[in-house]
């Protein structure tokens, strides 16, 4: 799914809101998912069981994201390949995807 997808959903249904209320929108999801992962995993004591409500959230952080972009007007699959493309070059030059030095 692409964000030129989400945006026609966003305009056919008038939700249009601008980048900064979409950016809010994406960190509250974000934060959702975290309550749901918590609460599936009991607070990280227990092995994270798979639910539908971190299905849910995890599809409402994408539509979220995605709803970002199109506000951005930022190629999705573009900004993914790119991010891609870094961590492949990175893990080649470090051993390691992550920037960190440890």
């Amino acid at each position: 799914m692409e964000s030129a997808y989400i945006e026609r959903l966003v305009n056919k249904y008038q939700v249009k809101c601008g980048f900064q209320m979409r950016y809010i929108d994406l960190v509250s999801e974000v934060g959702e998912l975290g309550k749901s992962i918590l609460n599936a995993s009991r607070y990280g004591r227990e092995a994270l069981q798979e639910t539908s409500e971190i299905q849910m959230e995890l599809g409402d952080c994408l539509f979220s994201l995605l709803a970002l972009c199109a506000e951005l007007r930022i190629d999705s699959e573009q900004a993914i390949m790119t991010a891609i493309e870094k961590y492949e070059k990175r893990y080649y030059n470090t051993g390691k995807i992550s920037s960190d030095s440890r």
